[in-house]
């Protein structure tokens, strides 16, 4: 292809987890072209520092070695030439997440912001991409899952793939192993999901059907006219692992991390939660195709991969998301009302908790994701917010709002849509890539949309730090909300965890029992009044006791036996339950177009 940048990716050394890379510049900066690797990777709002995975690195030109200046953490530039320039190194890989890259004898897994370098100066070229088999006869079942397109290659297979530029090339992992393939449809679009890792009697056909009416729901929702999806093809992929959970976005697929028990099993019909979980961690990241790849705030079009990306507008893209995620696993019908109820309840419950949210608002949180929220430590429940979980508390409170105040006339969804319209829809249209939405065209759009005043609401709950009050807005849409906490347990306001066969404190609770007789993070308790404590008989031992009865708690602080006098308290941790209500019928309606409950599924 004519000026295109060309890399070729190859898993060299599984056992060693090297992938080589080899990139060739037709035509180099003759004053000493300048490389890059990104130093994060959109939708993870953390400096990662992917170039310290860089093994070796060399250059040529006709033949003859070319010298490299390293300029920074993450910069390289070569000695001028004016001929084909090539470079060619390793990458190690072996980061078991959705945002780095993998690679051994079972598979291989990289995003591109990990593995290609930015050839400064030529983003806007169009990239091709030859990906190899690893040598072997064992690899010889191996395919590849990827939403890039297709140059030479065919569909699944190895060869050359392309991308209209940088931006494109890096926004497409790839998954390359003996992975089980199935398709579905939804509005016409070809869905793959693609799951790598051992998984027995997996139902695959439930996880189709699941999927596809979810993703349908989502196209609905942002083109209820046209149902037309922004991609022409999507890839769920799956990293199946004993234990783990999480997802990253990209703009035509999703990478992907769950436990082996999350997913269904062939004549099982009942929905566990692992699976319910699953389903809407498939959910929020399917959503971010229009929220946040397309969707963006305005300091990430462009993004500037090498330098943090500050924006007050996390708690809108994260936060909106994880509210729609479960709100669409409902509307679709894959979930119903009372499991609904459970999963905002269980985020109420959870963000209640912890004491950070008073001295934190959202939009402060979406500014410090960087230095905080990604760099959470032991006393984070007393010290900072959560934008996607109080983000779609606020997504919840807006959206019943708008609809009260507006006697159902308007919705959270119009405003989704607006957004959709104005700053989604043609972002990848053009050559040039759309504009993001500012901050202060945010609430101004909210004001348009509905026809509502919303400064007081964005003041008290987006900008402060007030806790909307779920009580009165649940119960206009007939769902009652009680606080059973006092019927708890006595507890000590602690969070623990296991260690082996010890248990340990993970997090005191600022103003709890534990607190208040000095304990801190990182304790390992040992015994309670004389019985020794184990990694999980601390409830059995603690369910002998009363609210206000006092309890010696032996602990090692380092290698020091400290000794603790704890007074039980209770009704530390709120216990919300929602439940929905028949009457009265006005509000059960209420409730039925907000939910759009469908049947079946």
């Amino acid at each position: 292809m004519k000026n295109a940048l060309h890399y070729t990716i190859v898993p060299k050394d599984p056992a060693a987890h090297l992938f080589e890379v080899t990139l060739t510049v037709e035509a180099p900066d003759p004053d000493g072209q300048v490389f890059a690797l990104p130093a994060w990777i959109p939708g993870s709002y953390m400096i990662r520092e992917f170039a310290r995975n860089i093994v070796r690195l060399s250059a040529q030109s006709d033949g003859a070695k070319v010298s490299l200046k390293k300029l920074d953490k993450h910069r390289w530039q070569a000695a001028p030439c004016t001929r084909r320039l090539v470079l060619t190194y390793e990458v190690y890989a072996w980061d078991l997440s959705v945002r780095a890259a993998h690679l051994d004898q079972t598979h291989g897994f990289f995003n591109g912001t990990s593995v290609f370098l930015r050839v400064q100066g030529q983003d806007h070229l169009p990239h091709v991409v030859d990906i190899q088999r690893p040598d072997g006869d064992v690899y010889k079942a191996w395919r590849v899952a990827t939403a890039l397109p297709e140059l030479k290659a065919r569909r699944y297979g190895f060869g050359t793939y392309v991308a209209a530029d940088y931006d494109e090339l890096i926004d497409h992992p790839v998954e390359m192993g003996a992975f089980e393939l199935a398709t579905f449809k939804a509005h016409g679009v070809p869905h793959d999901i693609v799951i790598t890792g051992r998984v027995p009697n997996l139902d695959m056909a439930r996880l189709c059907a699941d999927l596809k009416k979810v993703c349908e729901a989502q196209i609905a929702l942002f083109e209820p006219k046209t149902k037309r999806a922004p991609m022409a093809r999507y890839v769920f992929m799956t990293m199946v692992v004993g234990d783990g959970y999480g997802g990253l976005e990209h703009r035509a697929s999703t990478a992907l991390i769950c436990s082996r028990a999350d997913l269904p099993v062939q004549g099982q019909k009942e929905m566990s939660d692992g699976y319910r979980g699953y389903l809407g961690l498939c959910s929020h990241e399917y959503f971010h195709t229009w929220n946040v790849k397309r969707i963006k705030p305005a300091t990430f079009a462009p993004y500037d991969l090498q330098l943090e990306g500050y924006t007050s507008l996390l708690w809108l893209f994260e936060g909106f998301t994880s509210y729609y995620d479960d709100l669409m696993l409902v509307r679709s019908g894959v979930i119903d009302e009372a499991a609904y109820f459970k999963l905002v309840a269980k985020t109420i419950n959870g963000v209640l908790r912890g004491s950070g949210r008073t001295k934190q608002s959202v939009a402060e949180s979406s500014f410090d994701a960087w230095v905080k929220y990604y760099r959470q430590d032991e006393n984070a429940p007393n010290a900072i917010v959560s934008y996607y979980t109080k983000g779609s508390l606020i997504g919840l409170a807006l959206d019943l709002t708008i609809r009260e105040q507006t006697n159902g006339k308007r919705s959270l969804d119009d405003v989704m849509r607006a957004l959709w319209q104005r700053y989604g829809r043609d972002f990848y249209a053009g050559p040039e890539h759309g504009t993001g939405v500012s901050e202060t065209e945010v609430e101004a759009i909210f004001d348009e949309v509905t026809g509502l005043k919303l400064k007081r609401f964005f003041d008290r709950y987006v900008r402060g730090t007030d806790d909307p009050p779920f009580d009165k807005l649940l119960a206009g849409f007939g769902v009652t909300f009680a606080d059973k906490r006092k019927d708890a347990k006595p507890g000590l306001g602690m969070r623990t965890t296991r260690e082996g066969n010890d248990c340990k404190l993970a997090n005191v609770y600022e103003g709890g029992a534990a607190h208040q007789a000095g304990m801190s993070a990182g304790d390992v308790l040992i015994a309670l009044d004389g019985l020794r404590i184990s990694a999980n008989n601390l409830d059995t031992l603690l369910s002998r006791y009363r609210a206000g009865d006092t309890v010696t708690l032996h602990a090692f602080r380092r290698d020091e036996l400290m000794v603790f006098s704890v007074t039980l308290t209770q009704g530390e941790a709120p216990q919300i339950s929602l439940a929905a209500e028949a009457k009265p019928v006005a509000s059960a309606r209420k409730r039925g177009q907000w939910l759009a409950l469908k049947k079946g599924g």
